[in-house]
């Protein structure tokens, strides 16, 4: 049974972002989030085809001033992915971006001020047919709701997006997705283990403020990749301090490691040890740098010896088992030809082109 088959996925209905599928059995989408200045359309829309190159499928945007807003149309007309806007404090940004093409808007309910206000906000959304993120962060919790559990905890988080969501079902509104972050890796697992239990609407998964890529990176992986192994998660964002090209990078990797992305190649190499007798790290490095641009669905392994090196580049479509200063290729478990060490990047590559 592969991993892909032993996940069972938690059902979930569906919401449309744009062209983009979110919940209901849909593939799980991957986000980003720029971190140029909103007005600045220019550097905005630069960023955003970068992301849109990488793989992402969503990008969001910061809303902090009506200047912002009134530049969500520009960006909007300039990019191929859904736009979301996202918005704190002030509802009359909400309205301006939906009114100027904002695929779905995210907003703390919380953070957005009267009841009248948000009342606005759905009220203009379900108008327009776009949907709404209720994002919960552990920063931004109602004082009610620390003061009843002491304090940060996820029954408070899960609770503080429940009750966002019951006020906007109140209203009507169900066109909804909620996130329940925390920097706390195993206080964001269960939080969303609590709302996934107690509502059926798609749910968007990170880990916020999650640190520079090495860290980030790491606290995600564990954080995102053990809700998505119990099924939980129907779009998600690798929250990193630096290029967010590099949180597609990242989501798309822990997507794949969970057999739930099967978009370009899935690359495999050992830790080499003793009995290496080729350059392997510097091998590894090189062909998965060469691999970055090239979106296959195949499996390519990169091996050192003789101990496991033949059997895993034989499950591999493309591979190679190290000799001492030479390679045996591999392509679907078949030996394709000896390979000398000075030659084995580009052998490997051409045969991954061929394949």
């Amino acid at each position: 049974m592969t991993v892909e088959e032993s996940i069972t996925r938690r059902p979930t209905r569906q919401v449309m972002v744009g062209n983009v599928p979110v919940g209901g059995g849909a593939p799980v989408s991957i986000q980003s989030m720029t971190n140029t200045l909103t007005a600045d359309v220019s550097a905005t829309v630069a960023q955003i085809r970068a992301l849109e190159d990488a793989g992402c499928d969503i990008v969001r945007v910061a809303v902090p001033d009506m200047y912002s807003a009134e530049a969500v149309k520009r960006i909007r007309e300039q990019i191929r992915i859904p736009l979301v806007a996202d918005i704190h404090f002030d509802y009359r940004l909400a309205l301006k971006a939906m009114e100027n093409g904002a695929d779905k808007i995210r907003i703390n309910p919380g953070t957005i001020g009267s009841r009248d206000k948000v009342r606005e906000v759905v009220r203009m959304a379900s108008e327009r047919c776009i949907p709404i993120r209720i994002g919960v962060n552990s920063g931004s919790l109602e004082k009610q709701l620390l003061e009843k559990y002491g304090g940060v905890c996820a029954e408070a988080l899960a609770e503080s997006a429940e009750n966002h969501a019951a006020f906007l079902e109140d209203l009507g509104f169900s066109d909804i997705v909620i996130s329940i972050k925390s920097s706390d890796v195993v206080m964001s697992y269960k939080a969303y283990r609590i709302i996934s239990q107690k509502t059926d609407y798609p749910l968007h998964i990170g880990i916020t403020e999650a640190g520079t890529p090495y860290r980030g990176t790491i606290k995600s992986a564990v954080g995102i990749g053990a809700l998505l192994l119990n099924g939980i998660g129907d779009t998600l964002r690798v929250s990193l301090t630096g290029d967010p090209v590099g949180e597609v990078r990242a989501a798309k990797e822990i997507l794949r490691s969970c057999g739930l992305y099967s978009k370009g190649t899935q690359f495999i190499s050992c830790p080499t040890c003793g009995r290496t007798g080729i350059d392997l790290v510097r091998i590894a490095t090189e062909v998965e740098k060469a691999l970055e641009g090239v979106d296959k669905p195949i499996k390519v392994a990169v091996m050192g010896c003789e101990v496991n090196g033949p059997g895993e580049a034989r499950d591999a479509d493309i591979g190679i088992a190290g000799g001492k200063g030479f390679a045996v290729l591999f392509q679907k478990g078949r030996i394709i030809r000896r390979v000398d060490e000075d030659k084995i990047v580009e052998a490997l590559i051409q045969a991954v082109k061929e394949f």
